[in-house]
């Protein structure tokens, strides 16, 4: 029997995007010492999310589906997760020349079917888009990076959701001043952001007598950014039983995101032809 090591997947990080990761994640000194390697249990989490595997068809290289599920549960608990996504969104910005914090967002929100394990007391319906499932509001900053994410019932008016997305926002970023969003969020809204989040929140409308698709400015970063998650097939639907667990599912897609980004894989990228010219 070969007892070399296992080929890795393609959603596992190299020594470079570990690097970037390892240090939030090390065990805590004076404890026993870990049976699994942080590494994989971090590995099999973007895998899951990556390919859209249940917990328990965690492939048997990677640790025990409940060792796995445990951290992932853990580590959002303890905001483990929010220091990893937040310390590599910064360190995206600051690489493109931006500063951490951001000034400026685009809002919008995204539904999505709801698999058997969402209870119904977290679930609805979403009559505009004929989904029974979640709803995914997210800000983003002009680069398209996660500020903030908040999973409701698809029942929720945007612009409700848009209140208690906006005030996340506000405490997660208290430095965003302007933020984008489309029809959806019009209304009494605006005036209520601007009272009680000091956030200007502007409108961008579609010209009139459009009547084909057309990109609208600035609102083309977030559509981009759901069309980013929505790649990882676990996020094509909501999987989880809890919703905290769905964002931390929508903030460790981003994770993955940008560690590649901070440092890419070697190899051919998907939109780089085969051969040299």
């Amino acid at each position: 029997m070969c007892a070399c090591e296992p080929e890795s997947y393609p959603s596992d990080l190299t020594d470079a995007q570990w690097e970037l990761i390892a240090p939030m994640v090390e065990p805590r000194p004076g404890g026993r010492p870990a049976t699994h390697p942080r590494r994989r249990i971090v590995d099999a989490i973007l895998y899951l999310n990556r390919t859209g595997c249940s917990w328990r068809q965690l492939p048997h290289d990677f640790p025990p589906w409940e060792t796995v599920y445990w951290y992932f549960k853990t580590w959002t608990d303890d905001g483990v997760t929010d220091r990893i996504h937040d310390a590599l969104r910064a360190a995206v910005r600051d690489a493109a020349g931006r500063d951490p914090m951001a000034s400026a967002g685009i809002v919008d929100a995204q539904s999505v079917k709801g698999a058997d394990t969402v209870g119904a007391h977290s679930r609805g319906y979403d009559a505009g888009k004929k989904v029974n499932g979640r709803k995914r509001h997210i800000v983003v900053d002009t680069l398209g990076l996660l500020i903030v994410v908040l999973v409701t019932a698809a029942s929720l008016q945007d612009r409700d959701g848009g209140r208690r997305i906006l005030d996340r926002a506000r405490m997660a970023m208290p430095s965003i001043a302007l933020v984008w969003a489309d029809g959806g969020y019009a209304g009494k809204l605006v005036a209520w952001v601007a009272r009680y989040c000091r956030i200007a929140l502007e409108i961008v409308r579609k010209p009139e007598g459009q009547r084909t698709f057309e990109v609208l400015p600035r609102r083309w970063v977030v559509e981009r950014t759901l069309s980013w998650l929505v790649r990882w097939r676990r996020l094509d639907r909501d999987y989880e039983r809890l919703p905290t667990h769905s964002e931390a599912m929508v903030k460790w897609a981003m994770i993955g995101l940008m560690a590649r980004r901070l440092a890419p894989p070697p190899g051919r990228r998907p939109w780089q032809p085969a051969h040299a010219p």
